[in-house]
């Protein structure tokens, strides 16, 4: 039984639905930033496929790591605290999955344990790398690009 590592079928790193959920409303909310007013939650809704219960909790940590803010009333709804180009997709991560702790091992340390470790840490360093080099601004971008690449038809 023969595997193909590199198919998209097989991920080393996962994408959790809450932070998948938390980039498309993010996503929303940065191409909204130009307009006066706040996006609100069934506008985000309709727009991506994020149950509403979870996107209110999404918004709510990300409202308290100062990513979004809140506003109250009959023109309520959410807008980014930051310009997109400021916020990375490492910070979201970080901000709804929360800062991942060290393992703490109680198996005795060995060359080869260590080298697996190693290994392990370059590929996190990599993932990290990645994520911080990205920000909402370059996914609106390139969001936008997809668009106009697409086909138009007219009737």
């Amino acid at each position: 039984m023969s595997t193909d590592l590199n198919s998209q079928n097989y991920a080393l790193l996962d994408l959790s639905s809450k932070v998948e959920y938390a980039l498309l409303a993010l996503l929303e909310l940065a191409s909204n930033k130009g307009k006066k007013t706040p996006l609100t939650m069934s506008e985000i809704t309709t727009k991506q496929p994020i149950p509403e219960r979870y996107l209110e909790q999404i918004l709510t940590s990300l409202r308290r790591a100062g990513v979004v803010q809140s506003h109250r009333g009959s023109r309520g709804g959410f807008v980014l605290a930051r310009e997109p180009w400021q916020i990375t997709l490492l910070e979201i991560v970080t901000f709804v999955e929360g800062e991942r702790k060290e393992r703490e091992s109680s198996v005795t340390p060995s060359l080869e344990r260590n080298l697996v470790h190693e290994i392990w840490e370059q590929a996190n360093t990599a993932c990290v790398e990645v994520l911080r080099s990205y920000t909402l601004q370059d996914l609106c971008q390139q969001r936008e690009a997809r668009f106009q690449q697409g086909p138009m038809y007219y009737i």
